[in-house]
């Protein structure tokens, strides 16, 4: 993609911004980004604008995305949005690219892990067993990857392993776009399948193949076809026989070689014909058993592999030999000893006939009307995904006995039958216990606590515990901090089905502040310092009571721990003492008294004799 383009894109769809660029290919460039509208981190993949060009792309790529949204599963990379921005080049032109928005997965990309050499036996053997589930969940959905290589795989710090660009590789090959074009999308041919590289139409067990070359290189440490180019590699899948992984690293079991072998079958008829199938094998060899089937298959492979126009070249003792075995002229032939079979043979033979016959005649007519004749064997028929019951019925008819399993499953729905033990088709004895295993649904695994925790540890220890993380939402804490997890839904302690999503609530590191004016000042300060806050009070001496007049800040969102200043009243109600007038001087009072009149004056007179 040209980096003038990339450079020019900041938001997308008005809500993910773009951040650094964290990974490149043929087909797209990556970056880290923000969903500003969840407040998650989200990797977004910008493909090329050359590919928005054609309208049977946007329709494909549209079709696709949407599909592999619906896809929830631990193994898989979700993809959360899909679309188109316009953007302006720096020439001035106007491009369509096409994004994707994915979940944001931190580890490395098995790319990156094969480089480094071949990996433990039992490591690729974990590894591509993920790889497996995703596939088994994804081909039950009828959606076929395609594009199954190390690049398109990722290994978290916890060992989790994640596939990612489902329905991608379909949205291009489907397309008008031309070989050279797919070929340069799609990267490297050495993962193609044979009926890829002869351009046939592809099913599930294409990603079966593309999986057994994964397989191969985490146990050498190479791909098993090279060449000078993508053609000379796609000609070595249609036309040569891989080598088994031992010859190149020893310490590869043949149980492990059997498997990988395998699934590398031309013939995809011959090869697993389920992902299912080829993890339970990769178990059994992962553990040092070479499974009986596989015996056989592999048995068959080599073969194959040995077989040159009908002629083996390990059986010859060299070149020489083997051409002359291909010789079919009449010279070459070799000679018969006898002419014709010795007479007691002949003899013998037809015996032997007239016995066989005589002894099928006596077997009919010793047939009671309308009954049919017994067998001692009898196959065990198919009854996955029907119920315990209809199994039991089934099986009730051929004269067999139905044994009820339990097993948890991701793929098969509860209370439906995953397989049978025996497997479908294995001959049996009548009246033999066939262990029907059903489904209990997906494991049901606790809600881990991951309350006081940062959002990123929280989501770390969630998807550990095989959940995914939904919608993360804030809310107001007085003490907890901004950025850590205050409750989960559903809340821990709980069990719910491995791959659940699981939604957070995050502090926001602030609290409401209420109007506490025209209140008491006790009660004020009561109410403000159980959310955290720290009271100033200021009393005012200009009015009488205790009501809070005045905080300074208002109402509404504050930081934790914020100082609120309350004015209030702190004048005191109690009334002042009516001071008495001053009393007068004995003259004044004779004045007084004079002024009053005759009794006055009386009273004055005696007052004044009496002194």
């Amino acid at each position: 993609m040209p980096e003038g383009v990339t450079a020019g894109i900041t938001l997308l769809a008005n809500r993910y911004e773009i951040g650094d660029v964290i990974g490149r290919g043929g087909m797209a460039t990556v970056h880290v980004g923000t969903d500003t509208r969840l407040g998650r981190r989200v990797a977004v993949k910008l493909l090329k604008p050359s590919l928005a060009n054609d309208p049977a792309f946007r329709t494909r790529f549209r079709q696709e995305a949407q599909a592999a949204a619906r896809m929830a599963h631990p193994t898989i990379v979700r993809v959360y949005d899909a679309g188109e921005e316009t953007v302006r080049e720096n020439s001035g032109a106007e491009v369509q690219v096409p994004f994707i928005v994915m979940e944001y997965v931190e580890g490395r990309p098995l790319s990156e892990i094969v480089a480094e050499g071949p990996v433990v036996q039992e490591e690729a053997a974990r590894i591509v067993e993920g790889i497996l589930t995703a596939l088994e969940f994804s081909h039950r959905a009828g959606v076929v990857h395609r594009d199954i290589k190390p690049a398109n795989v990722m290994i978290t710090h916890s060992g989790q392993v994640k596939v990612m660009d489902f329905g991608i590789a379909r949205a291009i090959t489907d397309t008008s776009a031309t070989v050279a074009q797919t070929t340069s999308i799609l990267g490297t041919a050495s993962y193609f399948s044979p009926e890829q590289a002869r351009g046939e139409v592809v099913d599930a067990r294409t990603d079966l193949y593309s999986t057994g070359i994964v397989l191969f290189e985490l146990l050498t440490g190479h791909p098993p076809f090279r060449g000078a180019s993508p053609v000379a590699v796609a000609y070595q899948h249609v036309s040569e026989q891989p080598v088994a992984p031992s010859t190149m690293t020893p310490t590869v079991s043949p149980a492990l070689d059997a498997v990988t072998l395998h699934a590398l079958v031309k013939d995809r008829t011959r090869r697993f014909q389920n992902a299912a199938e080829f993890r339970r094998d990769l178990q059994q060899a992962a553990a040092g058993h070479v499974p009986i089937s596989k015996k056989k298959l592999a048995a068959a492979a080599a073969d194959d592999a040995a077989l040159l126009f009908g002629v083996n070249p390990r059986a010859a003792a060299n070149a020489d030999v083997a051409f002359r075995e291909l010789d079919d002229t009449q010279e070459r032939r070799p000679q018969r000893t006898q002419s014709r079979p010795p007479v007691a043979w002949i003899w013998l033979g037809i015996v032997l006939t007239i016995a066989v016959i005589a002894g099928v005649a006596y077997f009919v007519a010793n047939l009671e009307p309308g009954k049919p004749p017994v067998s001692s064997s009898i196959k065990v028929p198919s009854v996955s995904g029907q119920t315990f019951d209809q199994a039991q019925a089934t099986l009730e008819k051929r004269g067999l006995k139905a044994v009820r399993d339990d097993e948890p499953s991701d793929s098969v729905d509860k209370d439906d039958v995953i397989r049978t033990v025996p497997g479908s088709g294995t001959s049996v004895a009548r009246d033999q216990d066939i262990r029907v295993v059903v489904s209990t649904g997906p494991e049901q695994i606790a809600v881990p606590d991951v309350r006081s925790q940062t959002q990123d540890a929280a989501t770390k220890a969630l998807d550990a515990a095989g959940f995914s993380v939904g919608a993360v939402s804030s809310d107001y804490s007085p003490t907890v901090p901004e950025g850590t997890v205050l409750s989960t839904d559903p809340a821990s302690g709980g069990t719910q089905a491995k791959g659940s999503v699981v939604n957070l609530v995050v502090s926001n590191g602030k609290v409401q502040l209420p109007d506490v004016t025209q209140q008491p000042f006790e009660t004020a300060s009561s109410t403000l310092t159980g959310l955290g806050l720290t009271v100033q009070p200021a009393p005012s001496y200009a009015c009488t009571g205790t009501t809070v007049t005045q905080q300074s800040v208002p109402a509404g969102d504050v930081a934790q721990g914020s100082s609120i200043t309350l004015t209030y009243c702190a004048a005191s109600a109690q009334r002042q003492p009516t001071r008495k007038p001053a009393a007068p001087d004995d003259g004044g009072a004779s004045n007084g008294g004079a002024s009053n009149g005759g009794t006055s004056n009386d009273s004055g007179g005696g007052d004044a004799n009496l002194g």
